[in-house]
């Protein structure tokens, strides 16, 4: 099936079986914030996958894994999506689970929603959110204006996107997770080669132990069953009409 030729677990994936033996790739690891609704999870599956499915069901919080080749180099990245962050009272309302993936990550991609100016208003807490977590360390940040598409429901203008992203000096891609997989990919790829090239120059090697739990069911399994779902739910709603 093309889904399982597009992703798949570090396990599958890892080189050995009859081919000739090879070192272990680099680990890189990646953390999705943003609000609520801005679509992360769709984000996240739109770049593991290749493929849209509007209406499959949230899962927020999952840890996928997969394999890229970045610069000729085979490498084995990990994507963790995490639930919507709000303001309250003026201040990020994180917990200790998103602060945990933060520390975790090598790099964050932060998303809002061209659709919902609150989403935009979050970037900056969030981004200096994410250097407090990070002292001392420079962790690439890329940030993605979704939904792209829906022009006629705007309320945040790509160009009020750039130049924030600009000021706080992080790469930028407007993105419509619905309708184009390029940029989606040209994201993670960037923040892939930027952690790649600072893992090689970095002495020692940064501490690759991860703080997050694996989840408890395969990836691949989780994603076949979300599919199915989201499908079996459109072959009822076409049979009805």
């Amino acid at each position: 099936m093309r889904l399982t030729q597009s992703m798949c677990t570090i396990a599958e994936c890892a080189p050995g079986g009859d081919g000739p033996a090879t070192a272990r790739p680099r680990l890189v690891k990646i953390a999705v914030v943003g609000g609520s609704g801005v679509g992360k999870t769709a984000l996240v599956v739109r770049f593991l996958t290749r493929r849209f499915i509007g209406d499959y069901e949230r899962n927020a919080g999952n840890l996928y894994s997969r394999h890229i080749q970045v610069d000729g180099e085979m490498l084995a990245i990990q994507v963790q999506d995490t639930p919507g962050v709000q303001i309250h009272e003026h201040s990020l309302d994180c917990n200790e689970q998103l602060n945990r993936c933060i520390r975790w990550a090598d790099a964050l991609v932060i998303v809002f929603s061209i659709t919902d100016y609150k989403s935009f208003e979050l970037l900056s807490h969030l981004y200096h959110h994410v250097r407090q977590l990070h002292p001392g360390n420079v962790v690439p940040v890329v940030i993605v204006a979704n939904k792209a598409d829906l022009l006629h429901i705007k309320e945040v203008e790509p160009q009020q996107g750039l130049q924030l992203a600009n000021m706080l000096g992080c790469t930028f891609y407007e993105v419509s997770v619905s309708e184009n997989y390029n940029n989606v990919f040209n994201a993670f790829h960037l923040l892939c080669k930027e952690v790649n090239k600072q893992q090689i120059t970095s002495t020692p090697e940064r501490r690759r132990t991860s703080l997050i739990p694996r989840p408890k069911s395969p990836n691949m399994q989780d994603l076949k069953r979300r599919f199915k779902q989201a499908l079996s739910a459109k072959v009822r709603t076409v049979t009805s009409v």
